[in-house]
């Protein structure tokens, strides 16, 4: 592998689709790399637009515009870090070899909305995942609740991530406002997934990794598995490594080493598991790091974002785990054009622990503004930790 200096003829250059929290830390990433970072988002100051060397604010989801932007940047790799781009011209642009997409345009495309995937899962692959049925209208949807997907349920619009537009229905009455939910995210399809409950024990994210061995072939390595807890379909802490059973760490290695195989390209994929003893099911896999994987910024040698960078570049990366560590989301909690942090102070104060202010221009109440991070002798330990950091914050809307 060979890089260049950036800025010149010679610079390695990468565009970054998607210019956020976990976006600004790739950037980091790559920058300690001598890498050249070009960021794209759909609005102005996103946290990693100021870290890049060039800046640009798209619309994502149109095709003419980000052709005419990759072309005229001339990127070596573009890499995908929301799920609303215009996969369509990814995939048009790596068969012109005019860029590579990273893992690649097709993983890009299937991932980027959840009946590709899923059906991937399932059809394809045979792997275990719940009953589901997509559905085009709310009437569609309580079709398919009462034709055998049953409650509780959970309903998921096909494209979204973190999350977004996410809801559990419970009864009769909970279908029309989760239908009117599934559809008010960043991107509405017309279309949701309904998904069959499964009672598990808990959620994992397992961050796969396909790199380049000695020789040049891929392999994949995998970080210990990560536990989080969601409300409302948002990731609020997490914690690294969650206990598991060998034989369902085992089997969970196995779903996401398959999936990610059939995906291909190299890079960090956070494959997310449900886990019931020794059952494990497939849920969901973004090819790219994971929210719940910025606990890693505190749990090992290498975080997500640096091996997310390696990979990409073909340069030996590290999974290991350093220190058992927690991260808990610290909310806007306002709507404000800018928010303040106070208690910043006292936060850093609690042991061990750590913070990430994203730089957000916007706040929106359950916008998330920040994380804080702390290890600790045990996993219960540090997720107290981080907790008590995230509490010591207050975020206020800016004079």
């Amino acid at each position: 592998m060979r890089i260049g200096t950036p800025l010149t003829p010679s610079a390695t250059r990468v565009m970054l689709l998607g210019a956020g929290e976990l976006g600004k830390e790739v950037i980091i990433a790559f920058q300690r790399l001598g890498v050249e970072v070009i960021a794209v988002d759909r609005y102005a100051h996103a946290p990693g637009h100021a870290l890049a060397h060039r800046a640009h604010v798209l619309d994502m989801t149109d095709g003419p515009a980000l052709r005419a932007l990759i072309i005229r940047e001339r990127p070596h790799w573009v890499i995908p870090e929301i799920e609303a781009i215009a996969t369509e011209t990814l995939c048009e642009l790596e068969s012109e070899g005019l860029t590579q997409v990273i893992p690649t345009a097709e993983a890009a495309w299937l991932t980027m909305q959840r009946e590709g995937i899923r059906r991937l899962a399932a059809e394809e692959l045979n792997l275990p995942t719940s009953g589901y049925a997509f559905a085009d209208s709310e009437d569609e949807l309580r079709a398919a609740i009462n034709g055998g997907i049953g409650l509780p349920c959970v309903v998921k619009p096909v494209m979204s991530s973190s999350g977004k537009g996410q809801s559990v229905v419970r009864s009769e009455r909970d279908v029309a406002a989760a239908w009117t939910h599934a559809r008010s995210g960043r991107v509405d399809r017309g279309r949701v997934i309904a998904e069959q409950w499964i009672d598990f024990d808990f959620e994992i994210t397992l961050l796969t990794v396909r790199t380049l061995d000695a020789a040049g072939n891929i392999q994949t390595r995998f970080c210990e598995p990560i536990g989080h807890r969601q409300v409302d379909g948002d990731y609020v802490e997490s914690w690294q490594p969650q206990p598991m059973q060998p034989i369902a760490l085992e089997r969970a290695r196995d779903i996401a080493g398959r999936i990610t195989a059939r995906l291909g390209g190299r890079g960090v994929f956070g494959v997310e598991l449900f886990v019931r003893g020794d059952a494990v099911w497939f849920s969901e896999v973004s090819p790219r790091p994971h929210d719940t994987g910025l606990v890693t910024l505190a749990s090992q040698r290498q975080s997500e974002f640096d091996l997310h960078a390696r990979a990409i570049l073909g340069l030996p990366v590290d999974t290991r785990l350093q220190r058992q560590a927690a991260s808990a989301v610290i909310y806007g909690g306002t709507d404000a054009p800018g928010v303040a942090f106070e208690g910043v102070e006292h936060a850093l104060a609690v042991p061990e622990s750590d913070l990430r202010l994203f730089g957000k221009p916007l706040a929106t109440p359950k916008r998330r503004m920040g994380v804080a991070l702390a290890c600790g002798e045990t996993i219960g330990q540090a997720r107290e930790h981080a907790q008590e950091a995230a509490r010591r914050i207050r975020v206020l809307a800016a004079d």
